[in-house]
């Protein structure tokens, strides 16, 4: 497995490096739901730009993969320069994958991925990753824990940088439909509906987490240091990151307006993405959104 840390400005991401990935879990992930692959040396797995409504033999369309090195060398470069190599047990390309919706072309690759030397592996589109999620949820708790010690570490990188007026906050995405809301106040019977007026700040930046929140109404702004880095409006979640690997807040949030919140605990939230693995998968989705706009402040 690399030992090489990921560069947190390239836009790729390779858990791998992470202390949180477990090769175990991500081979039993990879083998109880994906294809096998063999790649000949100098072979592209995937080009920089490419988009998932590429069209392939036959016309039909071909979503994007992730995969799984067990054999070989795989580098990945941007724009012409090597930012990564992956080794055996090294995953690649999960970032399009997660953030790719059934259906639709997604986001564009931000790296080219190629066999240095001959290769073997595994790989998964969306659908097959949703699949296998029900077999090894396990998978989805372990590469939030990863993706949110990159969140983290670009965190820490923009708090440290001057204020900008160039600066704008995100649109946080929307993770939760209404029908799928009201759902959960229904099944999570450890949850609390918790009311906020404008103004009030509900949770600090450093403090332990307990609790993790979804936005039912009103909205809620979440910053790092003195810059607001998001906007959640219904549907919206906040304050994952502590419950999932049990570290500190890495940000604040205030409510911007009367807001009505959802709290969820470590043991509810953990039961839910176990018992309906598509959970996790919209957490990650949601993730993988704000690691792209954090790349884009920092670039």
């Amino acid at each position: 497995m690399d030992t090489k840390q990921s560069n947190p400005d390239s836009g790729v991401f390779n858990p791998a490096t992470s202390r949180y990935y477990n090769a175990g879990v991500a081979r039993n992930f990879f083998e109880s739901g994906g294809q096998s692959e063999e790649f000949e040396a100098g072979l592209k797995v995937f080009s920089e730009g490419e988009t998932a409504d590429k069209r392939g033999l036959f016309s039909k369309p071909q979503p994007h993969r992730m995969f799984l090195l067990t054999e070989g060398k795989v580098a990945l470069t941007a724009k012409g320069k090597l930012i990564d190599t992956i080794h055996p047990d090294g995953v690649f390309g999960e970032m399009a994958v997660i953030s790719e919706i059934p259906g639709s072309a997604g986001v564009p690759r931000t790296a080219t991925a190629t066999a240095t030397v001959a290769s073997m592996g595994y790989s998964l589109d969306v659908k097959e990753t949703e699949t296998a999620l029900r077999r090894t949820p396990g998978f989805a708790l372990m590469l939030m824990s990863v993706m949110f010690e990159r969140l983290r570490f670009l965190a820490a990188r923009l708090a440290a940088r001057p204020d900008s007026a160039a600066h704008r906050s995100n649109p946080g995405e929307s993770i939760f439909d209404a029908e799928t809301l009201a759902k959960l106040r229904e099944k999570l019977a450890r949850s609390t509906v918790m009311d906020f007026p404008e103004g009030v700040k509900i949770m600090n930046e450093g403090t332990a987490g307990t609790v993790m929140y979804v936005v039912l109404e009103g909205t809620v702004a979440v910053a790092i240091g003195r810059k607001v880095v998001e906007k959640l409006s219904p549907g919206g979640v906040f304050g994952e990151m502590a419950l999932v690997d049990n570290s500190p807040r890495t940000a604040a949030a205030v409510a911007r307006s009367d807001c009505k919140l959802l709290a969820i605990d470590r043991e509810a939230m953990m039961k839910l993405v176990r018992s309906d693995p598509a959970v996790g998968l919209q957490m990650m989705r949601a993730v993988a959104a704000r690691i792209r706009y954090m790349n884009g402040l920092l670039a």
